[in-house]
């Protein structure tokens, strides 16, 4: 059975750092793209970065770009979402989701996605 589960997620302050990680199971990870979302209360799931496992190209979106970094280790089947200099956004929902082949030339999209995890609450104190 096909899963992914992240963990990572919790209170922080504003300019602090957390480690997102993204455990898959059941998936052959080097046919896949990964990719990272986040949730607000009341808004759309919005992508933020990329990777794909085969050749380890990663994309991120303007917004993260410079302080997120997106990472993989095939050993543990996980990827990896490294925040820093967090923003005082308030609460939010990281999930991390996988395509099938997908590609990563841009910020992922929530409809390319054919599996999802059910996602780590993160919050950013000001």
């Amino acid at each position: 059975q096909s899963q992914l589960v992240e963990s990572g997620g919790g209170l922080v302050q504003s300019g602090g750092s957390l480690r997102l990680s993204c455990a898959v199971s059941g998936l052959t990870l080097d046919y896949y793209t990964i990719g990272w979302f986040r949730q607000a209360p009341g808004k759309e799931r919005e992508g933020l970065s990329c990777i794909m496992i085969s050749h380890g190209y990663t994309y991120y979106a303007d917004s993260v770009k410079g302080r997120f970094t997106i990472s993989r280790d095939n050993a543990k089947n996980t990827v990896y979402l490294q925040m820093n200099r967090l923003k005082p956004e308030g609460p939010a929902v990281y999930y991390c989701g996988a395509a099938y082949r997908g590609s990563c030339i841009a910020t992922p999209q929530t409809g390319s996605m054919d599996y999802w995890g059910k996602g780590t609450l993160v919050t950013v104190s000001s």
